[in-house]
């Protein structure tokens, strides 16, 4: 096999405390015993710690990763900056902290060959380290959005999904994120999955949701964030996604 088969975008912000712990020995450690092609894109998302150091000497030594450099903006635009430099038959975001680890993607490829678009990570109802407000901001949050878009959809938010690459590229050209989101500041979840799903499913792909290992192994610094102003921010970022579908935004 010569051609590229897995593209894995990992964005990154901040994630010094993350890396080392080894996260990218553990990532390069499975992929280089499959036997398909695959490289990797850190997508750095302007971080102001040692993050960018710590990913250029790997880089250096680890010709199947590459790094990106980005301008502050956030996860969702990250992302997309490793969408446009992708290869691969296959595109996986995974998060750095890899609380979902990357040898789950064997659970999703083989949905590929029955004929689905997406295929998502789905961490259940109950998360291995989530603290009982988390969870209840996670019940929540999917009660919501439920009753508002992608009602048989469980888990949204898991930062573990694939897509063929030219599923991805058209669905990331019609999200309004990139046309109605202002200046980042710092680190934020935001509900901007949501819009991606809801947009794949307005263009008729079919999604596949798929029950994955997921445990909380995040140490990165700067995340702890109040859950009542998180949960407020992402029902306003679900709202937008329904307003822009009534104006007709997606059509």
């Amino acid at each position: 096999m010569t051609e590229l088969f897995l593209s894995v975008i990992i964005p990154c912000y901040n994630e010094e405390k993350n890396l080392k712990r080894g996260v990218l020995e553990e990532i390069d450690h499975y992929l280089k015993k499959q036997g398909y092609l695959s490289e990797v894109l850190i997508s750095d998302d302007g971080s102001t710690d040692d993050s960018l150091k710590i990913v250029e000497k790997f880089v250096k030594y680890h010709p199947r990763f590459k790094l990106l450099r980005n301008e502050h903006r956030g996860k969702p635009f990250a992302i997309k900056s490793g969408l446009a430099k992708s290869r691969g038959e296959v595109i996986l975001f995974t998060d750095m902290d890899q609380s979902a680890p990357i040898s789950e993607i064997e659970k999703l490829l083989p949905w590929f060959k029955k004929g689905f678009d997406l295929v998502i990570g789905s961490r259940g109802k109950e998360r291995e380290n989530f603290p009982w407000y988390r969870r209840t901001l996670s019940w929540g949050f999917r009660f919501l959005r439920r009753m508002i878009l992608l009602r048989n959809i469980i888990d949204t938010q898991c930062g573990f999904k694939a897509f063929h690459r030219e599923a991805g590229r058209a669905i990331f050209k019609k999200m309004q994120i990139f046309k109605q989101v202002g200046e980042a500041k710092g680190w934020r979840v935001g509900a901007w999955d949501v819009e991606m799903l809801f947009v794949a499913e307005k263009l008729g792909y079919k999604i596949k949701e798929v029950p994955i290992k997921w445990e909380d192994r995040d140490i990165a610094i700067g995340k702890q964030r109040s859950f009542v102003k998180e949960s407020k921010e992402m029902l306003l970022e679900i709202l937008r996604v329904k307003i822009n579908d009534w104006r007709g935004e997606y059509d």
